[in-house]
């Protein structure tokens, strides 16, 4: 069971670390000189990266490459969806409960 949900809760971690890199600089850092935040956008990626790739290099072992790809793109969806609404203050929209229905559907067809 562990190697099922190991590449899962690693894959979350990376995302976290990925949505700060990519956003959180949106928030506290307009003012900032764009190489400042472009080097720390680097920082904290490779933090992304400590831990995505150990969950693809252990989820290759139980998953597809497909299952793998769908499954990142899920966890990034609810991780952004959770960071534009606590920290970057943006509401929430019933299109996005459709997108999510779409990638609902995408992980059903991957893992039949």
């Amino acid at each position: 069971m562990l190697q099922y949900v190991s590449p899962l809760v690693l894959l979350l971690i990376s995302n976290v670390f990925m949505t700060f890199a990519w956003y959180g600089h949106l928030k506290n850092f307009k003012s900032s000189a764009l190489w400042i935040v472009i080097l720390a956008s680097w920082g904290i990626a490779l933090f992304e990266y400590i831990f995505q790739v150990p969950a693809n290099r252990l989820g290759s072992e139980v998953y597809t490459l497909p299952q793998l790809k769908i499954m990142q793109e899920v966890i990034t969806m609810v991780v952004f969806a959770g960071f534009s609404y606590w920290y970057m203050g943006q509401p929430l929209k019933l299109d996005y409960l459709w997108a999510s229905l779409c990638l609902i559907g995408a992980v059903y067809f991957l893992f039949r």
